[in-house]
């Protein structure tokens, strides 16, 4: 439970500052523009017992943020920000349980993005998402 509390005030602190970047960046009497699409990503390792949790947030206008942001980017283009709908991978992956859970909440083309899903281990999640979550690179 204090891992949801605590994950959820700092997606909510981090999406408060970018908002407020933008907002200060922009002179007195200027129309703000939305920073385009973005995504932040985060990767938990392990179960409610241990976990570790990595997180960056993807902006795709210019691709930045990110280790493989352009590559990232040009998937998410190619599925309209649908991350079900991305290709899967050809890989042989380990049968091995070692739980993964990738979240990506932002923005894409004006739509709000929502996205949850745990994986049976890192291989896999790759395999599903390619560049996407690729935050270890």
């Amino acid at each position: 439970m204090t891992y949801t509390t605590t994950a959820k005030a700092v997606r909510g602190g981090l999406l408060a500052a970018a908002a407020l970047l933008v907002a200060c960046a922009a002179p007195a009497g200027a129309t703000v523009k939305s920073p385009g699409d973005w995504l932040y990503l985060t990767v938990v390792r392990g179960d409610a017992r241990s976990h570790e949790t990595r997180g960056t947030l993807l902006l795709c206008d210019p691709p930045q943020g990110h280790a493989r942001a352009a590559e990232a980017c040009a998937e998410l283009d190619a599925t309209g920000g649908d991350l079900r709908a991305l290709p899967l991978r050809d890989a042989f992956c380990p049968m091995v349980h070692a739980p993964v859970t990738a979240h990506a909440r932002g923005e894409w083309h004006g739509r709000p993005v929502d996205y949850t899903e745990t994986f049976s281990n890192a291989c896999v999640m790759t395999a599903r998402t390619g560049p996407v979550f690729a935050l270890d690179d």
